[in-house]
């Protein structure tokens, strides 16, 4: 972490937008703070784009007139039911918002607000680290306001709540959502007391709509190491509240001596690993639900000990209805990560067993375009223990890796579609749309996948003739 003078801290905000809004409030005769999370960044060293502003005024009165000041290039949204304005500048935006002290009932985290000074405004932050302030106007231009010693929290690397975190807590139950968030994104310590009242307030998350909830849950996943917010969020009882499928995947059971791997801190051994190599959003979902159905799926098989047989096929199943009760997007990266869980066992089978040209051709097939994708989930899946069955695995996937290349290269399988069309099919032999023609397409799928004939037209055609000949099918179209 930074530790600046008042000096290096006034130079952090020699730009000109700053220079312009200092200018702007001492002409107003308003006190003016940037606040929160652009002010937290600087001492960590971390890039942010969010530039709030307190005026202990009116928030919006400061933001025309600077809008005013800057004349052509800047655009100015007043949202009078917030109080709240927000300036564009040449590629920066800046919220400016007027300094309130908020009060709560019990069954909204809408506040009820009033005028305020900047004293009230920081009791109202949620952590001491983003109540954080550096005022802008010229005889205090650069100094750090700092009522909650939140640079102290910085240097220990904690997140606490400026007041009773209680009252923070079940005044906006979002706030816990976030409490956990930052905790995981700047890979902070939670104080006791806080952590604590994370657990005594967990049931007020219930006024908390799906998408918020889901908003947070998304940073998480994005954080560098997501696996330490999740386990935070199951010690303080909430991931029970608002994700209770991954809850029901922990726990070891055991039968005459023989047990499974606990799955819950499989999947987020799952997630670490690929959250090293992306930040695909969708991707890092996929982890976290391939093996979502296993609880449904457990089975003990005396001969064999516990299976969970179909567990891709059931978690596919499950996702829309995740998915859904989430808010989360029921589009393509739905079906993006529905693709994911239900194909995740394909290349381990491949790996696992003797990798065969016909079923990598098969896997490139169902792949398509997110093959690369689901290789990297999977080698994400390998956790083994067993350091020697850890590196066959891996050594494996290398020759399913180099077996696609070369097959997609001379196959040109991914994204497949038959040279021989159900259209051509049925004018050939003059058949309405019916089982036949998708026995037809059928065999020629396979025999390509299978390497018997090479994807080509004329041998899908020939084919194509020869098969229909043993159906009893008669050509009715000679130029076919």
């Amino acid at each position: 972490m930074l530790e600046l003078t008042t000096e290096e801290l006034k130079r952090c905000f020699e730009g000109e937008i700053f220079r312009q809004i200092s200018a702007t409030a001492d002409e107003l005769g308003l006190e003016c703070y940037v606040v929160g999370g652009y002010v937290r960044d600087i001492f960590l060293q971390r890039p942010s784009k969010d530039i709030d502003v307190v005026v202990v005024g009116s928030g919006i009165a400061m933001a025309e007139a600077l809008g005013r000041r800057l004349g052509k290039g800047a655009h100015v949204s007043v949202f009078k039911n917030f109080g709240t304005a927000q300036l564009k500048y040449r590629g920066t935006e800046v919220e400016f918002v007027g300094a309130r002290k908020e009060s709560y009932s019990h069954d909204s985290r809408k506040p009820i607000v009033e005028d305020g000074t900047l004293e009230d405004d920081q009791n109202r932050r949620d952590f001491t680290i983003n109540a954080l302030a550096v005022c802008l106007n010229k005889v205090r231009y650069g100094e750090l306001v700092d009522p909650f010693d939140g640079m102290g929290d910085l240097k220990e690397r904690v997140i606490r709540t400026p007041l009773d975190p209680d009252v923070t807590f079940s005044d906006d139950p979002l706030r816990m959502m976030r409490c956990i968030r930052f905790a995981t994104q700047l890979n902070f310590y939670i104080d006791d007391e806080t952590f604590e009242a994370l657990g005594r307030n967990r049931e007020r998350i219930s006024i908390i709509s799906r998408e918020r909830i889901a908003d947070e849950l998304n940073k998480i996943i994005l954080a560098p190491v997501p696996s330490k917010g999740f386990i935070d969020l199951d010690r303080c009882g909430l991931l029970e509240l608002i994700f209770p499928e991954l809850v029901a995947m922990q726990g070891v059971d055991m039968r005459n001596g023989r047990g499974h791997k606990d799955n819950f801190y499989h999947t987020l051994e799952v997630l670490d690993n690929i959250s090293r190599h992306t930040d695909n959003l969708w991707l890092r979902w996929a982890a976290l639900l391939h093996d979502i159905a296993k609880p449904l799926t457990k089975r003990w098989e005396p001969k064999v000990g516990w299976t969970f047989r179909n567990h891709n096929f059931v978690g596919s199943k499950m996702v829309p209805d995740i998915f859904r009760k989430m808010k989360l997007p029921m589009n393509e990266k739905m079906k993006y990560v529905q693709k994911l869980v239900s194909l995740h066992m394909r290349p381990i089978v491949i790996a696992d067993e003797e990798v065969t040209d016909s079923a990598v051709r098969r896997l490139l097939f169902e792949a398509g375009d997110d093959i690369d994708d689901l290789m990297m989930l999977c080698e994400a899946d390998i956790t083994s223990k067993n350091r020697e069955r850890k590196q066959r695995f891996l050594d494996n996937f290398q020759l399913v890796r180099r077996k696609l290349k070369d097959l997609e290269e001379k196959d040109r399988i991914r994204n497949f579609q038959p040279p021989v069309s159900g259209e051509e099919i049925m004018r050939t032999f003059g058949l309405p749309p019916c089982q036949q023609v998708g026995v037809l397409k059928a065999c020629i799928k396979d025999a390509i996948l299978d390497g018997v004939i090479p994807n080509e037209y004329e041998a899908a055609r020939d084919l194509m003739l020869k098969r229909a000949e043993k159906m009893g099918l008669k050509r009715v179209d000679n130029n076919a």
